[in-house]
């Protein structure tokens, strides 16, 4: 079950978001700030995530706004795969057939106690055309379940100008890369 935050890290989160969100505007212009922080600011779970993924380095803020479905999108925007999130394979399942220097965690695993959900190939992809990220890192994403199933999964980054996606072993881990998660908020 999430944590609820207490007041003062509440204040510092919804300052902390507030900030961004004014700095960045490109990415999302069209979105009234008072009617986004006013749909975030007494949910409890969506506090605790968003602080989640800001406390480890994922610096979060709205990307995506879907009209049809009423959902605001906050995503990792920090320009390098979130330093508190790295050194993982990428999940559980992995982690348990890893017989040797097992990582920390999974990404799956971690985004999961989160309340956050990896980025797929495609969200990572619209990212990548908003802001240029992991220009020296890479982040997991969301594997299909076909390469899972044989044991790979994959993960982006982006060199001269281009965004790859590559595969690796599922219980690979380095430390130049981690995880970009997301969380979708309804505003009905």
């Amino acid at each position: 079950m999430p944590k609820k935050l207490t007041a003062q890290q509440t204040n510092q989160l919804l300052h902390v978001l507030s900030d961004r969100f004014d700095k960045n505007m490109f990415r999302h212009q069209h979105l009234n700030k008072d009617d986004v922080f006013a749909k975030i600011k007494t949910r409890h779970t969506t506090l605790y995530t968003l602080f989640e993924m800001e406390r480890t380095g994922g610096e979060p803020d709205v990307v995506v706004f879907n009209k049809e479905k009423n959902v605001l999108t906050f995503a990792d925007c920090a320009t390098e795969s979130p330093i508190g999130r790295r050194s993982l394979c990428y999940d559980e399942r992995a982690l348990a057939e890893r017989k040797e220097n097992k990582p920390k965690g999974s990404a799956l695993g971690m985004a999961n106690e989160m309340g956050a959900t990896l980025l797929s190939e495609e969200q990572y992809r619209t990212l990548q055309t908003i802001m240029p990220i992991d220009l020296k890192t890479s982040s997991w994403l969301l594997t299909p379940d076909g390469i899972r199933k044989k044991g790979g999964a994959i993960f982006g980054d982006r060199r001269y100008g281009h965004t790859f996606i590559y595969h690796n072993g599922a219980e690979s881990y380095y430390a130049a890369r981690g995880f970009r998660c997301f969380i979708d908020v309804r505003i009905d």
